[in-house]
């Protein structure tokens, strides 16, 4: 018959924790951080878990909100719009102004790639010559560099009153390495500038921008496209802001990108052709 080990039971342990006013401090100061954390930026959470809503109208609710509370926070900066094929035909008669906030300049697409103008560009074109506008350019990474910036000459008439041109950078290259890419998007800008006299103005998301494009092209000016929810004020290097993608706008039948320029519309009117 085997013998049996009886297991030695360990007692239990007396609670250690000693009362601190040091602990009580710690906490009051990360409550009160998360407090003023969810005050400035309720709007921006919102509009964060708004996503996950079934409900288009409570959606476009929230971000209502969130366009109008960076509207609150930069009372002094222009706001414009900028708008494609995609939006359909417009009525510009009736732009005039975003969530209560006169828009001031409005950027239209003008061409894609080596070879495709903007089906809308000419209408568009045209009805925003009401505001500052400007023309931008859809680079494809695996396209010629010179014939996209000729298809972009040819198309675009620049007058005094317009913004600089504008060369939109979104996709990495499928079929050239990184490096052929950016002597492909230096050629653009070199020739588009040689062209019109002033230097373009260059549209990409912010992360692009830091990891592709913010060392080897320091020289430009930067209009970067960022929405995320903890993103709430314009950064000093940001010469436009495009915030949101989901406006509603009178006389658009889509949804528009809203943006912010970063200076007063005394300075936009600097920043213009002469």
């Amino acid at each position: 018959m085997a013998t049996s080990t009886r297991k030695k039971t360990t007692p239990k342990s007396k609670s250690s924790f000693k009362f601190s006013w040091g602990k009580v401090l710690l906490v009051g100061i990360l409550l009160l951080g998360l407090l003023v954390t969810v005050v400035r930026y309720k709007n921006a959470i919102l509009y964060y878990f708004s996503f996950k809503s079934k409900h288009s109208s409570q959606r476009q609710k929230v971000e209502k909100a969130r366009i109008n509370q960076i509207f609150k926070d930069h009372p002094h900066h222009s706001a414009g719009i900028d708008i494609s094929e995609y939006q359909g035909t417009i009525d510009w008669d009736a732009v005039d102004s975003l969530e209560g906030r006169s828009i001031r300049f409005v950027f239209v697409r003008a061409t894609c790639g080596k070879n495709r103008k903007d089906r809308k560009f000419t209408a568009n074109w045209n009805g925003a010559k009401k505001f500052v506008r400007g023309a931008y350019h859809y680079y494809r990474p695996d396209e010629n560099s010179m014939e996209q910036a000729q298809k972009f000459c040819k198309t675009v008439r620049l007058e005094p009153g317009d913004l600089p041109p504008v060369l939109d950078i979104e996709k990495l290259p499928k079929n050239q390495s990184l490096s052929r890419l950016k002597v492909g998007l230096k050629k653009w800008l070199d020739a588009v500038e040689a062209h019109y006299g002033v230097k373009p103005i260059i549209y990409t998301c912010e992360n692009y921008y830091a990891s592709f494009l913010k060392d080897e092209f320091s020289d430009y000016s930067f209009w970067i496209a960022n929405y995320n929810f903890y993103v709430a004020e314009i950064e000093d290097n940001w010469l436009f802001w495009q915030f949101s993608e989901r406006a509603i706008v009178e006389g658009i039948p889509e949804k528009v990108d809203v943006n912010l320029y970063n200076g007063t519309p005394k300075m936009l009117g600097y920043l213009t052709q002469r």
